[in-house]
């Protein structure tokens, strides 16, 4: 079916309910131009890095508003689009309209959300059900989220990826050699790329979230001298500041998701990179959703463990 970019945009900044032939057609064409881009992508300077979003659409559109917006500005989006917030549908589709409508504009990265089991967990899945009454929706989402790159490069210089590093990898190319085509293993080199977190230790240990490793310094300074790269930007963490550089500035987190979960009271960020690879933060606040017959139903709270934060 014929696909009006620009009306499916305008319905889905209002929060308002997409048809489900509507959302086929759009995952089915994010699908056939992501299967085009590699593994690790390139990405040109100057450009604008986002770490989580997690639904929460109405700080979304705050983040482009505050950033310069997609029509003038390049962007990498780290992950972790879905779960946790009331709109994950809504600004998944959203980030897939703006790709397919400036696709050089907007680089999407897989998170460790961005998987059929997690999802079924974590409120996206819950989500869909309660819009539309059946899981169709949710699996033709979850067939995208298989072609999503595992990283990025912005001008061979910093490395994005959501998680962190692997003790099964050295260098970018073995990352490149991934099948990345497929559900999230529950351990090994692509599962760690989600799942892993920078943490001050001396060497790899096991992560108390339950997948992926933590890494220190030393496992930091080894991979940037390797892959002549000088900084990793990555998410996956809450940070109440919106971003947290370590290891004397070769690791930046991420988080683009303000008063995460609605109750944390933290702000949100966005990392720009200047063409001479300067480092300038937007620090942005939640913004109150005005829901004008929008399409979000609070889910009732489940209990849930804290190291998925």
């Amino acid at each position: 079916m014929s696909l009006d970019i620009d009306a499916v945009i305008d319905l889905l900044k209002q929060g308002k309910h997409v048809k489900e032939e509507t959302v086929y057609t759009l995952c089915l064409r994010s699908q056939e131009l992501l299967m085009s881009e590699a593994n690790v992508t390139h990405v040109d300077t100057p450009v604008t890095i986002c770490g989580d979003i997690h639904g929460q659409l109405h700080d979304l559109l705050t983040l482009f508003e505050k950033s310069g917006g997609v029509e003038k500005t390049r962007y990498v989006f780290l992950g972790d689009f879905v779960d946790r917030g009331f709109y994950s549908l809504e600004s998944f589709l959203l980030l897939l309209c703006y790709k397919l409508r400036y696709p050089d504009r907007i680089t999407l990265i897989r998170g460790n959300h961005e998987t059929r089991q997690i999802t079924k967990v974590y409120g996206f899945y819950d989500e869909i059900m309660r819009k539309y009454g059946n899981c169709n929706v949710w699996r033709y989402c979850c067939e995208v989220f298989d072609y999503l790159s595992l990283g990025a490069i912005i001008n061979n210089s910093i490395f994005c990826v959501h998680g962190g590093l692997s003790p099964e990898i050295n260098t970018l190319d073995e990352i490149r050699a991934i099948d990345r085509k497929q559900e999230v293993p529950h351990e090994g080199a692509m599962c760690d790329l989600l799942w892993s977190d920078p943490e001050e230790v001396d060497t790899w240990s096991l992560s108390p979230r339950g997948a992926g490793f933590l890494f220190g310094k030393s496992e930091v300074d080894k991979f940037l001298s390797t892959n002549n790269v000088e900084l990793i930007a990555r998410a996956h963490q809450l940070v109440m500041e919106g971003y947290k550089e370590m290891f004397d500035g070769g690791l930046v987190t991420v988080w683009s998701a303000p008063n995460y979960c609605y109750r944390c009271g933290n702000v949100a960020a966005v990392l720009r990179i200047e063409d001479d690879l300067q480092r300038n933060y937007t620090i942005f606040e939640a913004v109150q959703p005005q829901d004008g017959g929008g399409n979000a139903i609070i889910p009732t709270k489940k209990p849930q463990m804290d190291y998925f934060l």
